[in-house]
């Protein structure tokens, strides 16, 4: 029973917000709360949500320091060259720019950050497709495609799960994915390019002016105007060199997250606007952003915090293992990648990798599988998981672009679904994973 709530529960969310019936962060609060009072779980709703905010507390710490840092970089034109450059190189052509999102994405994707991808990918492409008059869908598909082919990098979270459940070496479960990573890059910029080639028949090249560009906020237009006030271009190097520094400290990992960024985002803001009327002109001009995102993240805590309290997440999981036939056993390396979409989907990371994974290896091993093929396997769903209600960045990313949750997970899925499948079919030719 529970595992069927379960299941109706995250169904009914996604036809909902996808049908646009109810927003997002309206869906993530309440529905939740329903499936609880009809599974008999009306004592312990609150404890629940509780848990479940508090859980995802640092994240969201940690999303809203970072929109107001790369918003301050932003207003500080760091940025501004490098839109700048893209300009003359792409000259109007939607296919350029896209491809070039792609690249882009996957370069930044290397520091193994999907949040800190999506705002420095945002930030840099999406004026461009404001000015072209783009469709934004395009800009948050192909960043999240980049994103789910990088996330596998062991400093990215997935992998570090994986290796610890089973007790692997990273030698064991990266390096012979790494192929696949590398084609699925490959993959990821053939569908921008298939994507920017009817961009292009949509709106056909044309040639821009390369005035000084008014790089706003995330979502602020920009336009050949005068250069606003608020840029420092004599202070670009130093930017530079603190959002190094930054991105050194989220891969040394010595201090949590959230406090990296609060502590970048204070010397950001004292250095570029030392004067206290300007550091609240800058706050008030990205506090929009922060707000929404940080109430999207509390609010699928609350969703999380309910599906793994009433233990509907456990019972979804244990669904899943025993539909696999024992006939089957034998091809459970491939069975893994490929329910690795929806189970990943439909729970987070930790409660699949360390709680379905070692059930799936454990009854790999009685048809004599090595556990690094499960570990393996189990990580090619990840480009899906990143489209799941339950991934906080996600909403980072649609909330950055302007764009509709829902609208975004329709546009994204079936390329997605083909990202995994070009890892797997990989995975099978080269013999990492046998079938």
């Amino acid at each position: 029973m529970l595992s069927l709530l379960g299941f109706l529960m995250v169904v009914t969310f996604m036809y909902l917000i996808m049908s646009k019936r109810l927003s997002a962060i309206v869906a993530l609060i309440l529905i939740p709360v329903l499936f609880a009072l009809i599974a008999g779980f009306g004592n312990e709703i609150g404890s629940m949500m509780m848990d479940g905010v508090e859980s995802i507390a640092p994240t969201g710490v940690m999303l809203i320091f970072g929109i107001l840092y790369f918003g301050i970089m932003i207003d500080a034109g760091l940025f501004d060259p490098l839109v700048n450059l893209t300009l003359k190189a792409v000259k109007g052509d939607p296919l350029k720019i896209v491809v070039g999102t792609a690249i882009l994405a996957l370069l930044v994707s290397l520091d193994g950050d999907g949040s800190t991808t999506y705002m420095i990918v945002i930030a840099a492409m999406l004026p461009l497709y404001k000015k072209l008059n783009m469709n934004p869908l395009i800009l948050t598909a192909v960043t999240m495609l980049a994103g789910g082919a990088m996330n596998i990098l062991p400093w990215g979270g997935p992998t570090a799960r994986a290796i610890s459940a089973l007790h692997l070496d990273v030698s064991q479960v990266f390096i012979p994915v790494i192929p696949g990573m590398v084609v699925a890059a490959f993959w990821v910029i053939l569908v921008a390019y298939i994507i920017g080639r009817k961009e292009r028949k949509r709106l056909g090249v044309g040639m821009y002016s390369l005035g000084a560009l008014d790089l706003q906020t995330f979502g602020g237009n920009s336009a050949a105007v005068e250069v606003p006030d608020y840029k420092r271009p004599r202070l670009i190097w130093l930017n530079f060199a603190l959002t190094v520094a930054l991105m050194a400290g989220l891969i040394i990992d010595k201090i949590p997250l959230e406090v990296l960024f609060m502590i970048a985002f204070a010397l950001a803001l004292m250095i570029n606007y030392p004067k206290l009327e300007q550091q609240k002109e800058r706050i008030a001009a990205h506090a929009g952003n922060a707000l929404n995102v940080a109430a999207m993240i509390f609010a699928a805590g609350i969703f999380t915090g309910i599906l793994s309290g009433t233990g509907m997440v456990d019972a979804m999981a244990q669904t899943m293992v025993d539909m696999v036939p024992e006939s089957l056993g034998p091809h459970l390396p491939v069975i893994t990648a490929i329910t690795s979409m929806p189970l990943t989907f439909f729970m987070s990371n930790d409660a699949y990798y360390f709680g379905i994974l070692p059930l799936l290896s454990e009854a790999a091993s009685n048809y004599g599988i090595d556990p690094a093929q499960m570990g393996i396997a189990s990580l090619l769903g990840q480009p899906v998981h990143l489209l799941s209600p339950l991934v906080p960045s996600t909403y980072l990313l649609v909330g950055l672009a302007g764009v509709n949750f829902g609208d975004h997970q329709r546009y994204t899925l079936k390329w997605a679904i083909g990202t995994t499948l070009v890892m797997l079919v990989t995975a099978l030719i080269l013999g990492v994973i046998r079938f």
